[in-house]
């Protein structure tokens, strides 16, 4: 159980030096009951990469990088117990869904709580650092993609201003789809 309050908490981008940590934090996420449905990848698939994949993933989404930025939380004990990571998606581009981009926006990906934190509030921090970067980009709105079976992740979602969009991706081959939720710049 968590007993600091989201303020106790660092908040910050990543630095490219600390890839062993982002490493360790994504296989801890890749370990969530319901990672299945959150990550598109496994924990098994993730065990084989490279220190190199771990080093370039921390360097294209560290400070001062501007196609994608991970922020973390950090316990006052120095252990990284948070994470959400926003791409900027530029227009006339496609994602990696292979739909076409229409304009400038944030996409957040990779969002992750370590069970003992969750219900401190500390998402919504994470979140709102999130979206504060995205904007700082000049992106017009941010979206994520949710799987429709992520029930816990959609009510947060919505909770903290997300809305459907309409839009679905189907994924895997059992007719299962992902969910886009976009929010809009203020």
């Amino acid at each position: 159980m968590c007993t600091s309050s989201p303020e106790s908490y660092v908040i910050r981008s990543i630095r490219a030096d600390e890839w062993p940590a982002v490493k360790e934090l994504r296989l801890a996420a890749l370990q969530d009951p319901v990672a299945h449905l959150a990550f598109l990848e496994t924990y098994e698939d993730a065990l084989t990469r490279s220190d190199a994949f771990w080093q370039e993933r921390a360097a294209g989404a560290c400070e001062g990088a501007d196609g994608a930025q991970q922020i973390i939380a950090v316990r006052p004990d120095g252990v990284w117990v948070g994470t959400a990571t926003v791409l900027v998606e530029e227009p006339g581009t496609t994602d990696w869904a292979g739909l076409p981009v229409e304009r400038k926006q944030g996409h957040v990906v990779g969002v992750f709580v370590r069970p003992e934190e969750r219900g401190s509030g500390l998402t919504d921090v994470l979140f709102d650092a999130a979206l504060e970067w995205a904007w700082s980009r000049g992106a017009e709105r941010v979206r994520l993609i949710v799987h429709e079976e992520n029930g816990r992740a959609q009510r947060f979602y919505r909770r903290v201003g997300f809305v459907p969009s309409g839009a679905t991706v189907p994924v895997g081959e059992q007719g299962a789809r992902e969910l886009e939720f976009v929010v809009e710049r203020p």
